[in-house]
Parts: structure tokens; sequence; C-alpha cells
């Protein structure tokens, strides 16, 4: 018996089997590419992570340490120092590198009275102590996110990492740019009687080579104030949060 390809009720038939086929052979795919990508992502926020400290394997400053040295790497100059900070109490423990921050800020959005785990990594290099703080905002367009180190006393910044999901090119898209995220090295996030006020991204700051440390400001990209304005937000919040535990390592 030929089957009647003209009839309505054929291709709805049609059409959801080809669902149910593709459906099965894109959830096969992603099942087994799975540990894969979840072993680029480790491997990429150790990368970020090492960024932000100055950690690379070459002699350009802007490049990444190369993927298959990451762990080693990482281990070399973070090793277990990692910590999940609540409050202003750390705990020291694995897990602190497996707390994602978005889905820290999305649990506080759905019960305001949600402790917030925040992770926090401890590196070592050259003598010197960076304390490394993950962090996640909003540009113009989508999520922004980056990784800024302190120095021990908690006054300045030693290193930034920044990246987007959708800012645009050649304008937000240019906080991944060395030229961009260099002149928060330095930056002081105090003000002169010692209080915290972070780092803003400022238009007209009349500093073009960044030369003052002391003002809490770096300047803006040209065409980008929607994204400037994102990262100020999202460096300022994200460094305030762990104020009440650096405060207990002043004591």
């Amino acid at each position: 018996m030929a089957i009647n390809t003209d009839k309505n009720s054929y291709t709805i038939i049609f059409a959801i089997a080809m669902v149910v086929v593709v459906g099965a052979l894109l959830a096969g795919i992603s099942s087994v590419l799975k540990p894969n990508i979840t072993a680029n992502k480790i491997t990429e926020k150790q990368q970020n992570i090492l960024f932000a400290m100055g950690v690379t394997d070459t002699e350009d400053p802007n490049e990444f340490v190369p993927a298959e040295k990451a762990e080693e790497l990482f281990n070399k100059y973070v090793g277990d120092e990692k910590y999940i900070i609540v409050g202003d109490v750390a705990e020291k423990t694995e897990d602190a590198f497996n707390i994602e921050v978005k889905k820290e800020n999305d649990k506080l959005k759905q019960d305001p009275n949600y402790k917030r785990k925040m992770p926090l990594f401890i590196g070592k290099k050259d003598g010197e102590e960076f304390y490394i703080v993950p962090m996640r905002g909003n540009g113009l367009w989508d999520a922004i996110w980056g990784y800024v180190s302190l120095d021990k006393e908690f006054k300045k910044v030693k290193g930034a990492f920044f990246d987007h999901k959708g800012e645009t090119p050649g304008l937000g898209a240019n906080i991944k740019e060395a030229y961009f995220r260099d002149d928060f090295i330095g930056e002081s996030i105090l003000d002169a009687a010692g209080n915290y006020k972070g780092i803003t991204v400022k238009k007209g700051n009349g500093d073009p080579k960044n030369v003052r440390k002391d003002d809490n400001a770096v300047d803006a990209m040209a065409g980008a104030t929607i994204t400037g304005d994102g990262v100020t937000a999202m460096v300022k919040k994200g460094i305030k949060m762990y104020q009440p535990y650096f405060a207990t390592l002043k004591k």
C-alpha cells in the first residue's frame, strides 16, 4: 500500500519523527562530548586565574599559558589555596573551584536570605601573594565577567582579566584588550582615608596614560559607555563583597 505523502497527517508525523531522531542524535553527541567540554572549562578557568596573576609561559605578558600546561602551572602557583568565603568566614576547600558566580547570583535573587558562597584563590609568584577574586556583571548586550588579583594589603590591583559574551566588536568587546585591562594594574581600590571605593571606568578621566594610580579610576573605552559602566559596577560590587573577610585578615 502506497503512502500518501500529500496528506497533512504525513507531514506532521514526519516532522515529529525528525525532531525525535535529531534530538536523540544531539543528546548522544552532547553526552559523548561532555567530558571534553568540562575539561576545557576547567582549563580555561585555570588560564584566566593565572593570567590575572601575570603568569605566562612566554615573554609576552598578554599571552595565556598553553592549555597543556595550565594544570601544572595552576598547581604550582595556586595549588590548594582555594577558599569559599561566606560573609567574613573562609573555608579552605577544593570545592571553591567549582563555585560559579552566576549561579550564586541567581540563588540570591531567588532567595534574599541565601548566604552567598564566594570563591577566592590565593596565588604566590616571585615571593608575592595574589588574592584573586572572580566576578560577573552585565555589559551592553549580555554578560561580562572577569578575575581581579589584589595585593596582600588589599589596597591595589595587581592584575586583571575581563571577557564578555556578546559586546560590540571594536567597542565594548575591547574590555579583553591589553590597553584597557592593564590600566587596572596598580590602581588603588581605597580612597585617601583608607575606605573601600573600588575603581570607576570614567569617561573624560583626563589621564589617558593612567599615570595616576590613586584616583580610583581608569579611562573609558571610546564608544562603549554602557559596557564601561558594566565593568565599573562589576568590579566595585565584586571586590566589595569580600571586604568583610579581608578586614579580618588585616587585624
